[in-house]
This record gives structure tokens, C-alpha cells and sequence, in this order.
């Protein structure tokens, strides 16, 4: 059976940068096919081409077994081609209906929109994906996981057969990526031909049947995912075999560096406690909305506390004062480094600098040269890929924008460094990158405190588990005791440790 949708040899040049050499591409009807690659790969590239915003320089997009080209995004969803990117387009001020049918509302005489069938139709496509949400429902203060599925909506709503999910999971808890898996499979079902974008390769291997790998913008294979290893897989995409995506190192724990006492919010967490040793990684776990971010910058002063104590080494820290956690020796890597880490609009160089502006500057007065030295020394330390430190972080990688916040917190040399999801959205090379300078920061001494919803990372890379639960601690478990199994039955209200379990 001839493909939905086939790019042949398709090769497309951007200046003197070469994003696709020679790439094919097949999408089947009632089948869901992954595209992996690191970041930079040309994957962004092939998702352009697929939804007509680019043409290609050499080879051809073929439709329903003939050639095409498609004159725009328009044309391709004409012809039944839908994007679904990780940040859903939306209109926040318009409902759940308005906003799947908006630019194709139903009308009725004198070219009125014909609420109730918009209404009733919106209804029906949400009935179809099996998730109730009310299509008469404000779109403003709906979660991530409800905005993509109104997205896929809006994509059936054009009567699309070909459905292009870039990273849909990204910022989507376990239970939300359930959810939308089972989406794609009822669309999979129904004959859609889906291609399914993500660095998290067990949902690859959870979700799909065929996967295609670009390196350098380049085909390394396609092929079954039941017949590729993951160790394979890995190799394909990286170009080396990537055998410890935890490279853990064995280190000696000193004193307590980090100690949190009984700090509570009215609403969002309770009489929370633990500390953090030099030399320690301690993981923070547990479902979205136990309470674990909120902890986390309540530590850093972002957050107000109602009570409770904060220490670094010894001295208690004011409430609701980040000034004087840095001046202390802790330091934040946030949870959304493009919201809260970096100014995307500015340098590379003045994102690193801007926790140490006092360090660069004379007179009140930033010195460039202090900038840019602060910066190379960084970049040079963190392995950074960069055209010039002048550039814009919004130009860099999901990576290497991650390494430039890092970056910046480290040049204030802390003492207790806080990571929240330090590999979200970031690529499988990044990631073992990632991880190496987390484990190096701990053999050097300091002390980590990793936030994450990935649990093969806080298994892989906690030297002991705090488990959240209802804005609690609910369990802590050791490196020897933390199993997926025994995490999430304490993130889950079960205590500690499963019934029959070693104690």
C-alpha cells in the first residue's frame, strides 16, 4: 500500500548550512513512525517541509502515492496535514470551542456563526478522542496536556490524515502522556498516518512502530522500533555508543551543606524537611503538583514560606530573599530555563554574566570584556556550541541553552546548587552531558538537589530519594531502596516502600 505521505531524497540548504542531505521518509496509514535525532539533527527542518512553511532545494514530497508541492501551511492543511507543536497556539480569551473551530466556524444565515453547531461538533470530536472536555469551557487556565488535545482536535476538525506531533510530552506528567498516547492510537486506529517527535525513547518504544534516525541532517536508518536495540538506537542517533546515560560516581558525602526545616505555605506544602549533604545528589520526586518546584523555590527565597528554617553551611537564610540565598552559596537552575532562566532577546554572553554583574562591571558601568571573558571561560568549561558569545541564547539549542544557564549559576561558585528538570526537552547526548557535570559537581564537593519527573533519572542519578505527595514528604528512600515500583507508591500516598518489598 502506496504511503499517506513520502518525502523522496529530500535535500534543503539554508545559506552555507546544509539541514538535510538526501533524506526519505515514508508515513503509513493507521501507523504511528518517531523521528529521533539530537538537536540540530534537521528533524525541525523535516517538520517544516512536511507542513509546507519550507520547499525543498532537491527532491519531492509525495501525497497519496503522486507528487505534491505545497504552495504554504495553508495549502498543506488543505490537503490534510497538521503540525501539533509542544507550546499549543491558542487564543486564552476565547473558549475550547472558539478555539478549535476558529477561522472554520460553522455559519448559519446571513453568514452568522452557528454557536450550537460549533458546539455540538466540537463536542463530538472530543467525544471521538475519548477526553470529556466542555467545549464551552475559557481555554485561559487549561492545563498543557487539555491544550494539546484541543489541538489535536482542531487538526480533526480540518479532517487531517497526516499529523505531525513535535515533543508533545514535554511539559505532560506520566498520567497526561498516557492520555495522549491513547489519543494517537484511536487516531492510529482510525487511519492517520501520525509522525511522533520526542527525546524520550521509552515512549518511542511505547508508543510507535517504525522510527527513522537523522544525524547532521543526514538518514542514519529506518527501521522497526521492535527490531531496534535500544543500545542501537542510541548509537544512531549519537554517532558513538552511549553506554551509562547515568554516569553516577562514586563520592565521599561530607557535612550537611543545605538544611530544610519544617517550612510550610499555606495551600501547597506542609511541614516539609530534609537535608543535603556535600558530595550528595538528593533527588526530589513525585507526581505534578505534589508540591516539588514549590518547595524548590521557597529553598531560594522566589517563593514566600510561612514558616520554617532555611540553612547554607550553618547560616539561616531570610524568607523571600534570593539575594541573600546566592550571597549564601545556593544557587537555582529553574524548571523553565526560555521563562525563567534566560533573556533569549540577549547574549549569550550577558545571560551568563548576569548572576555576577558586580564581578563584570565598573563604575555601575557592564565591561564587554569582562562579559566575554566570564562567558568563554564557561562555554570552554561546559562544552557549549556556539557561532559567536554576541549571539542570542534563543539562537542556541535546547541543550546548550540549558548549559548556558547552568553556566551562569556556577560562575557564582555555590555551595548547594538546585536543579529543576535539568534535561527537559533536551537531546540524549545533552543529557549524558548534563549528567556528567552533575556528578563531577558532586565528586568536587558540592551538594545537589535534582527536581525531576523522569524517573530512570532520579534512579540513575540520586545518591538518596525524597518522595513528595500532597505537598508532603512522603517517604526517603536510599540509592539500594529507590525502585520505580517503591517511588511511585509513595508519590501515589502509599508510603514508602510496596507490601512484600525489603525493608
Amino acid at each position: 500500500m502506496a504511503p499517506l505521505l513520502e518525502l523522496r531524497g529530500v535535500s534543503k540548504a539554508f545559506g552555507a548550512v546544509r539541514a538535510l542531505r538526501d533524506v526519505s521518509l515514508a508515513l503509513q496509514a493507521g501507523e504511528i513512525h518517531a523521528l529521533a535525532g539530537e538537536n540540530g539533527a534537521g528533524k525541525s527542518t523535516v517538520v517544516r517541509i512536511i507542513g509546507g512553511e519550507h520547499q525543498p532545494d532537491e527532491g519531492e514530497v509525495w501525497l497519496d502515492g503522486a507528487p505534491i508541492r505545497f504552495g504554504g501551511p495553508r495549502d498543506a492543511q488543505h490537503h490534510g496535514v497538521a503540525v501539533i507543536h509542544q507550546e499549543p497556539n491558542r487564543f486564552p480569551d476565547l473558549n475550547v470551542a472558539e478555539n478549535v473551530f476558529m477561522g472554520r466556524q460553522p455559519l448559519r444565515a446571513g453568514r452568522l456563526v452557528d454557536r450550537n453547531a460549533m458546539y455540538q461538533r466540537a463536542g463530538e470530536l472530543f467525544q471521538t478522542l475519548g477526553v470529556p472536555i466542555d467545549p464551552a469551557l475559557p481555554t485561559r487556565g487549561l492545563s498543557i496536556a487539555d491544550q494539546q488535545i484541543i489541538e489535536i482536535a482542531k487538526a480533526l476538525a480540518t479532517e487531517a490524515r497526516i499529523i505531525v506531533m513535535d515533543e508533545p510530552t514535554a511539559a505532560l506528567s506520566g498520567v497526561e502522556s498516557e492520555r495522549l498516547f491513547r489519543v494517537a492510537r484511536t487516531l492510529a486506529d482510525n487511519g492517520a498516518a501520525l509522525l511522533f517527535i520526542s527525546h524520550r525513547l521509552e515512549e518511542m518504544y511505547a508508543l510507535c512502530q517504525q522510527v527513522t534516525v537523522l544525524r547532521d541532517g543526514m538518514l542514519v536508518t529506518n527501521e522497526r522500533m521492535a527490531d531496534i536495540e535500544h543500545e542501537a538506537l542510541v548509537r544512531s542517533m549519537v554517532g558513538r555508543s552511549v553506554k551509562q546515560l547515568f554516569p553516577k560516581r562514586e563520592t565521599e558525602v561530607g557535612d550537611t551543606a543545605l538544611e530544610v526545616k519544617e517550612i510550610s505555605r499555606a495551600g501547597v506544602f506542609q511541614d516539609v524537611s530534609f537535608t543535603v549533604r556535600r558530595g550528595e545528589i538528593v533527588g526530589l520526586a513525585g507526581l505534578v503538583g505534589s508540591g516539588r518546584s514549590e518547595v524548590a523555590r521557597a529553598v531560594f527565597g522566589v517563593d514566600a514560606r510561612d514558616s520554617g528554617s532555611v540553612s547554607v553551611a550553618g547560616t539561616e537564610l531570610p524568607a523571600s530573599d534570593p539575594r541573600a540565598a546566592i550571597a549564601a552559596g545556593l544557587a537555582m537552575v529553574p524548571e523553565d530555563r526560555r521563562e525563567q532562566g534566560l533573556i533569549l532577546e540577549l547574549s549569550i554572553e550577558r545571560n551568563t554574566s548576569l548572576s555576577q554583574l558586580s564581578k563584570v562591571s565598573r563604575w555601575g558601568l557592564t565591561r564587554s570584556g569582562g562579559e566575554r571573558s566570564l562567558a568563554a571561560k564557561w562555554a570552554e568549561r561546559l562544552g557549549l556550541k556556539f557561532g559567536r558569545l554576541s549571539d542570542p541564547a534563543g539562537t542556541l539549542s535546547g541543550g546548550n541553552q540549558q548549559k548556558v544557564v547552568l553556566g551562569k549559576w556556577l560562575a557564582t561558585t555555590p555551595e548547594v546548587l538546585i536543579v529543576d528538570e535539568p534535561t527537559r526537552g533536551i537531546d540524549i547526548g545533552a543529557k549524558v552531558e548534563v549528567h556528567a557535570l552533575l556528578s563531577d559537581l558532586a565528586a568536587s564537593g558540592m551538594a545537589v538537589l535534582m527536581i525531576s519527573s523522569e524517573l530512570p533519572e532520579v534512579l540513575g542519578m540520586a545518591d538518596r530519594v525524597l518522595v513528595m505527595h500532597e505537598g508532603r514528604i512522603a517517604a526517603e528512600l536510599s540509592r539500594a531502596e529507590a525502585t520505580e515500583e517503591a517511588v511511585m507508591h509513595a508519590a501515589t500516598g502509599n508510603g514508602g516502600r510496596p507490601e512484600g518489598s525489603a525493608a
